[in-house]
């Protein structure tokens, strides 16, 4: 039809410029010529945005991934696999995937950078949002987030160098550190701009799940993140980034500590006014040291009904990095979580702070103790890798630390 009309006016404006020829108004024919062409365009170039933004939208490349679960090894062979590759050598860890066609997709539905200006609300709505379609339109490789909680410097920083090299594209780091601290790791470090906007935070106070939220959410906008750890700066790894990975990967569960303590400082520190949001039954506590699957980092990021609670009523003697997230596990996802912590620490000597190790505690034989030397269950079968990662350790045990785990641990050389 557009074609039609397009006829039409070329044989009027011929006829009209010959009359006007003859009749000597020929400018005024140059104008409308001009005029003429300029529409001309136009109409050409509608065509053509037309056409390629409807090719786009049935295009595949349109729609958003859905998030989808990734496939568990049997509790048997996920347990002879840990334990047959937990020595030094390392297990095969599936290549990492590039794909240029879907690149600008992975782009769009990823933040450019770390450094952002949205506030903790902001970040939480966008956080929060679920695909819902079941395949990816790329090909995805899974990768763990890991997630430190630090108050400035990570004097450990050369160990999880080692951890981490040779392993790009299997992981990414997120640092939350106090927002006086800016000091910057070398371009060559694997911490080097992986600082998000963060915001003061005290022990025992409402900031420790502002923090450990704003971790979560802002790992959780690079939808190739599957699995999150939180982290100190005072915590190792045990076992090599291969052992790791497939631990956590091909676990059926999150690792993230909640029990009822009928204790003064488990059930003791339940707020009455609390009820009906959380009732005394539903209270529980745990380590503040997680490890959770994406599904869960989604309904934490999520939840408006139990925060404002705690954030109210949770104040010291009640701590809400101890109470707060086993609770909330508890209550929407009890079915997802093991209800144990991956990160040990030494509480034998009592106080209100676990073991704190220097250079003369790290030997060989204390780091395969804790490394081998717990029972505990895994995807439904027994287990002696109970702990991935150790806290708290001094900046004087780097140099033992740096000695020692290049061949226990197996890191790459």
């Amino acid at each position: 039809m557009k074609r039609c009309k397009i006829t039409v006016l070329v044989k009027e404006l011929s006829i009209r410029i010959k009359r006007e020829v003859r009749e000597g108004s020929f400018q005024i024919t140059t104008t409308i010529i001009l005029c003429l062409s300029m529409a001309f365009l136009v109409v050409i170039l509608g065509m053509f945005i037309n056409d390629r933004v409807r090719k786009f939208m049935v295009s595949e490349d349109y729609y958003l991934p859905q998030l989808t679960k990734f496939s568990p090894l049997s509790p048997l062979s996920a347990y002879s696999y840990l334990l047959c590759n937990s020595s030094s050598s390392l297990p095969s860890l599936p290549p990492v995937k590039s794909s240029t066609r879907n690149r600008g997709l992975r782009d769009a539905i990823t933040l450019k950078g770390l450094w952002h200006s949205m506030s903790d609300q902001e970040l939480m709505w966008r956080a929060s949002m679920v695909p819902h379609m079941r395949d990816y339109p790329y090909n995805r490789t899974p990768k763990v987030a890991f997630m430190f909680l630090s108050r400035g410097a990570l004097p450990l920083a050369p160990l999880w160098e080692k951890f981490f090299k040779g392993h790009e594209g299997l992981y990414s780091i997120y640092l939350h550190t106090s927002p006086e601290f800016t000091n910057e790791l070398p371009e060559s470090s694997a911490f080097y701009r992986r600082k998000i906007p963060s915001k003061p935070v005290e022990w025992g106070r409402a900031s420790m799940i502002d923090a450990e939220r704003r971790l979560l959410a802002n790992a959780l906008l690079d939808v190739s993140n599957e699995r999150f750890v939180l982290l100190s700066e005072t915590c190792i790894p045990l076992f090599n980034f291969s052992t790791i990975y497939n631990y956590l990967l091909y676990s059926n569960y999150s690792f993230l500590s909640s029990f009822d303590e009928p204790r003064r400082i488990g059930r003791g520190r339940y707020n009455k006014r609390m009820w009906p949001t959380v009732s005394l039954s539903e209270w529980r506590k745990g380590s503040q040291w997680f490890e959770i699957h994406r599904k869960l980092a989604i309904e934490i990021v999520s939840d408006i009904t139990y925060y404002p609670v705690f954030r109210e009523y949770c104040k010291p003697p009640c701590y809400m990095d101890e109470h707060y997230l086993a609770t909330l596990v508890n209550k929407l996802s009890p079915d997802l979580n093991s209800n144990r912590s991956i990160t040990w620490v030494d509480w034998s000597r009592g106080g209100s702070h676990p073991t704190r190790f220097v250079r003369k505690d790290v030997s060989e034989g204390f780091l395969n103790h804790v490394r081998h030397g717990f029972n505990c269950t895994y995807n439904g079968s027994s287990s002696s890798i109970c702990f991935l990662f150790a806290r708290k350790f001094h900046p004087s045990t780097l140099e033992p630390l740096l000695r020692i785990a290049p061949e226990l641990l197996g890191f790459d050389p």
